[in-house]
């Protein structure tokens, strides 16, 4: 295995290195080369030295985005211990940073011998089909496939009747085959984000499934064959075009998550919409029917798009329309916008601070929207109406729709609107043309035009702010605009750590000419908190000018006339930039400003992870401004300790985050807060967001310190965390903004623990009424298992990499791996009612009934003793016969 650098090596941080090449890299029966540069090659030379070992590999790793892997394929199918088979590409990125499919189109029909195959991962490829050989693989249980081309399954895709996990994300299915309905073993089918019109109704069939993810395609209904997968938790079949869903859904018991969110649903059956958990933000409820990719009709109203997911252009008529695009935005062509029918192309992008140039104080509220074809001039103005996130402030700051002509950014005449059926927030703007577009919060922007006659000029945010020109400041017309920045007195004394020190707002004039004034602009300027006419002092007075890029701040008190009334200032310049009015005994204002300024600089902000002294699997992690960073760790080291927090992150307010975690560290996927491994950071301003969570259990540390790191990246996400993300470098395209590093100190073990090393918290499965397993019961099946006990996790609900990591940590030590197996599965149902059940049934579906009679004997007495116990406190209100027969015992 490559070895993961330590934080601070010359290399960088989460860089994989390989070693110089020879047979270390083949542990025991695994062979994971993915994450070395050219292991494909190096298979290929291990393969001529050190053949016999190679053929006795049960898991193996390859990279597809490497030109040998076609001569590589040919020799695979020797290797016939294989169990586990990764074949993935999205090892390399292109030049937008975005993950390059690997060069798979077929498999060698030599495939189809491997018939200890479990699991087959050939995601991120280019199959526009799937091998027939893939069908020939009995045994096969998982099978990974997504983001390929794939169009269709092959007929026989239904003799894979041992397959439990099928994930066909992100491909083009149009349809499925009817035996579909033969894989009765299969548990989770996720065939999301595909472009499927229609289901058979074989899939009722899929008795044993408990996780349905169609959401992302074409459905327009459903078969009512649904209702017969009792087994389901859940049922995803959000962003698709749903007119209708049968009533019969509600009677799923085990249903716990129905999504049929951003569908066309007008209508909901009365059993359905009772559900508590039935999602339904974005469906037209209660609209009046309409007619969709129609002609106008009769009445007038315009034709009517909704645009999928995977769908990127529509066309709009001289007749008009308004579209929907699926991430929310709204487009309005009236009638007569266009002369010709006109093909219009949009994407929406991540925002890079390389080339989203935002202004000082401007926070981004939305993603940037690409409307093509560019500069086309429309005979009337189209309306864009664009989601975006609340800022925290409001009275201080205002929201517009901001365009870019390909040279220059300009803000558009926007207007709010709040949709409570979709409760979002919405900037609606005219256009005349298309460009990028994006939403932004900025400081309050006040404007006039100054004429030869002068004019009088002030803030909304405080109006004792004015700014007076005179008669014949000018000789033509000029356009003025003004901004300011309320300055908070506790954020000053934080920063400077100077209760002494006073400022004003600060102001920003601008103006759309390089000429100073004609005659001198009078400014009036309320004094700092604090000081009035009567106690200042003038000597501590200090009147700075910033630049427009506000690199320096100059000094300026002795080179202006300052006059002061009781709570004012007022001073006249000939141009326009920043003025800020400072009330201190510091000599060095200039420095002392700059600072200051950096700091209130909002879309600036730091990462930091931090352990619980006394809880070490519990992780912190916070999303901070600069400037909060180290009053935080101040303020959290009683409690938590490091690692430091990571380097300055420079980023757009309101963007999101999401943190992978990689290399040894896992997140109890059970929380709902941490699906898929990942969380979500959203935030805004100064608002700081904090997840804690428990990234790991404790017998991953028995024996050893447990290492990791997490990795925030910004844009869209993943269908699975990149496995890959800690040897990514940060080039100028690059996503990945930050690592930081996670180290969980061993355990420090008791003398004379009964697991042989381990150290389990108190464990009590089960409830009163039916009988608790403890964890003295829990030790002494354990000691039963033997080698069934990978068998038994996979049918308790563990899965595959689970088990496979449960296997390779404890490889030389089969007690471990059952102990391992069985308490992690205990720890997560610790709570379920039923789980004693669950471990009953599991043990007589791996054929250890031996072991599901010993469990329900131990069941039987706690019963019993129960019973006896209700009976010796006199809460018994009636007692059967069998109870007073025990009773008599």
């Amino acid at each position: 295995m490559a070895k993961l650098q330590e934080p601070g090596d010359a290399l960088g941080e989460g860089i994989l290195v390989a070693p110089e090449l020879d047979g270390s890299r083949l542990a025991g029966n695994r062979l994971n080369l993915d994450v070395y540069p050219d292991g494909c090659h190096q298979f290929l030379d291990l393969f001529d030295k050190q053949r016999k070992e190679v053929t006795q590999v049960e898991f193996l790793r390859l990279n597809c985005n490497e030109d040998p892997i076609a001569s590589t394929l040919a020799i695979l199918p020797a290797l016939r211990s294989l169990k586990s088979l990764v074949l993935k590409g999205g090892h390399a990125r292109d030049e937008f940073g975005a993950c390059q499919r690997g060069s798979l189109t077929t498999l060698p029909p030599s495939f189809g011998n491997l018939m200890c195959l479990t699991h087959l991962d050939l995601s991120f490829n280019s199959f526009s089909s799937l091998p027939s050989c893939i069908t020939h693989l009995a045994n096969l249980g998982v099978l990974v496939v997504s983001h390929n081309f794939l169009v269709g399954l092959p007929e026989d895709f239904g003799h894979l009747t041992k397959l439990t996990v099928f994930s066909a994300i992100k491909n083009h299915l149009r349809d499925l085959p009817q035996s579909i309905g033969k894989l009765v073993a299969l548990k989770n089918l996720d065939l999301s984000e595909n472009t499927l019109e229609s289901l058979p109704e074989e899939i009722g069939n899929l008795y044993n499934c408990t996780e349905l993810n169609l959401s992302g395609n074409r459905l327009t209904q459903v078969p009512n064959s649904l209702a017969n997968l009792r087994s389901l938790h859940g049922l995803h079949l959000h962003s698709n075009l749903l007119v209708t869903v049968p009533a019969s859904l509600a009677n799923l018991s085990n249903l716990s998550r129905l999504d049929l969110q951003n569908n066309r649903l007008r209508y909901i059956p009365p059993e359905i919409q009772s559900i508590p958990f039935v999602r339904l933000l974005g469906n037209p409820l209660g609209e009046p029917e309409m007619p969709l990719m129609a002609d106008e009709s009769s009445s007038g109203e315009l034709q009517r798009l909704v645009l999928a997911p995977d769908e990127s252009s529509f066309t709009v008529t001289p007749k008009g329309c308004k579209a929907l695009l699926a991430c929310g935005i709204w487009l309005y062509f009236p009638p007569g916008a266009a002369t010709t029918s006109i093909t219009i192309h949009f994407q929406t992008l991540v925002p890079d601070p390389q080339w989203v140039k935002l202004r000082h104080h401007d926070i981004l509220l939305s993603k940037v929207l690409e409307l093509q074809p560019h500069g086309l001039e429309f005979q009337q103005e189209v309306q864009i109406c664009m989601p975006y996130a609340s800022p925290q402030t409001i009275h201080e700051r205002e929201v517009v729709v901001r365009t870019f002509s390909g040279q220059s950014w300009s803000d558009l005449g926007t207007k709010l609107k709040w949709k409570r059926k979709t409760k979002k927030h919405m900037a609606l703007c005219s256009v005349p043309h298309f460009s990028w577009f994006l939403v932004i919060s900025q400081l309050v922007e006040n404007k006039c035009s100054v004429p030869q006659e002068g004019t009088l000029l002030f803030s909304t945010v405080d109006p004792n702010i004015k700014v007076t020109f005179p008669p014949g400041v000018t000789e033509k017309p000029r356009m003025i605009r003004l901004q300011v920045l309320l300055v908070s007195p506790d954020d000053l004394k934080e920063i400077m750590g100077d209760p002494e020190s006073r400022a004003s707002a600060l102001l920003c004039l601008s103006q759309n000419s390089s000429l100073d004034f004609l005659r001198p602009v009078k400014v009036q300027l309320p004094l700092p908190p604090g000081v009035t006419g009567q106690n200042l002092d003038r000597s501590r007075v200090h009147l700075l000018h910033g630049d427009l890029q506000a690199q320096t701040w100059d000094d300026i008190t002795d080179q202006v006339v300052l006059e002061f009334t009781h709570i004012y200032a007022i001073f006249e310049v000939t141009h326009f930039s920043w003025y800020w009015l400072w009330y201190t005994t510091k000599k060095y204002i200039g420095g002392i400003a700059k600072k200051v300024y950096e700091r209130l600089r909002m879309y600036q902000v730091n990462f930091i992870a931090l352990q619980r002294k006394k809880d070490p699997e519990q992780v912190l992690l916070q999303c901070v401004p600069k400037h909060k960073v180290d009053p935080v760790l101040k303020k959290l080291q009683d409690r938590y300790r490091g690692p430091e927090p990571s380097d300055m992150v420079e980023m757009f307010e309101g963007e999101q985050f999401f943190a992978a975690f990689e290399r040894g560290i896992n997140i109890d996927a059970d929380r709902p807060d941490c699906m898929d491994g990942r969380l979500s950071f959203i935030f805004y301003s100064h608002l700081k967001n904090m997840k804690e969570i428990y990234v790991t259990s404790a017998m991953d540390r028995k024996n050893q310190a447990v290492k990791g790191q997490v990795s925030f990246y910004r844009g869209a996400v993943p269908e699975n965390v990149p496995e890959d993300a800690s040897r990514r470098r940060k080039g100028p395209n690059s996503h990945w903004l930050a690592t930081l590093p996670l180290k969980l100190p061993k355990l420090k073990l008791h003398q004379g623990d009964p697991s042989n090393g381990f150290s389990f918290p108190p464990l009590n499965l089960g409830n009163e009424e039916t009988g608790y397993l403890t964890q003295a019961n829990l030790l002494s099946i354990a000691r039963r298992i033997g080698a069934d006990w990978q068998t038994i996790g996979l049918n308790l609900g563990l899965t595959y990499q689970q088990i496979e990591r449960i296997g390779y940590n404890n490889r030389e030590d089969l007690d471990k791996q059952i102990l391992n197996m069985l308490f992690s599965w205990a720890q997560q149902n610790s709570e379920d009612q039923n789980c004693v059940e669950k471990l009953v049934t599991a043990m007589k579906e791996s054929g250890r009934q031996d072991i599901a009679d010993e469990i329900e004997a131990i069941i039987d007495l706690g019963r019993q003793k129960y019973r006896e116990s209700i009976r010796r406190v006199g809460l018994d209100q009636g007692s059967s016969t069998e109870d007073s027969a025990i009773a008599m015992v």
